[in-house]
C-alpha cells in the first residue's frame, strides 16, 4: 500500500528500496497466497525496474558505480527521456545489478508476507467482502492481534 506523505523531493537508499519491496508485494502476495502469478502487476514491476535503474545510473546508489552517473534526463520537461552514457559492457553490468536489487526487494516482500500470512489472508477477505479499503481500516487490521 503506497501513502504519500506529502512533498517528499529527497529519499535514503533504504527508503527506495523499501519502495521496490512495495512496488513487488502484489506479484509477491499471488506467489505467496495463490502460488502462480499473473499480469497484474504489470505496472508495479515496471515502476520497480525504473527506480532500481535510477539508483544505480543516476542516484549514485551503487557500491560498483558509487557516485558516478552512467545516465542523463533529457528534456526533464517534455517526458524525461533518459539515455545511458557508458559502454555497451557497462550497460549489461548495469542490466544486471537492477535485476540483483529488484530480485533481492521481492524476496524481502515475499518474506514479508510468508511471516504476516495471517494479516494477509485477513486483508484479502476484507477486500473479498468490501472491494476496497481506507488508510484507517488497513491499519486497524494490521495493528490488531
Amino acid at each position: 500500500m503506497q501513502v504519500e506523505e506529502g512533498d517528499h523531493y529527497l529519499m535514503t537508499k533504504e527508503e527506495i528500496e523499501n519502495k521496490i519491496a512495495t512496488f513487488t508485494g502484489g506479484r509477491a502476495a499471488e506467489e505467496v497466497a495463490l502460488g502462480t502469478v499473473s499480469t497484474g502487476a504489470s505496472n508495479d514491476i515496471e515502476q520497480a525496474t525504473k527506480l532500481a535503474r535510477a539508483m544505480i545510473t543516476r542516484y549514485g546508489m551503487s557500491d560498483e558505480f558509487d557516485m558516478v552517473a552512467m545516465e542523463t534526463v533529457n528534456n526533464p520537461y517534455l517526458g524525461g527521456d533518459t539515455s545511458l552514457t557508458c559502454s555497451a559492457g557497462t550497460q549489461t553490468r548495469i542490466d544486471t545489478l537492477v535485476v540483483e536489487l529488484v530480485r533481492a526487494q521481492h524476496e524481502k516482500a515475499v518474506q514479508l508476507l510468508q511471516e504476516n500470512r495471517a494479516k494477509l489472508d485477513e486483508l484479502a477477505q476484507f477486500l473479498y467482502e468490501r472491494e476496497t479499503i481506507t488508510g484507517e481500516e488497513f491499519m486497524n487490521i494490521l495493528r490488531n492481534p
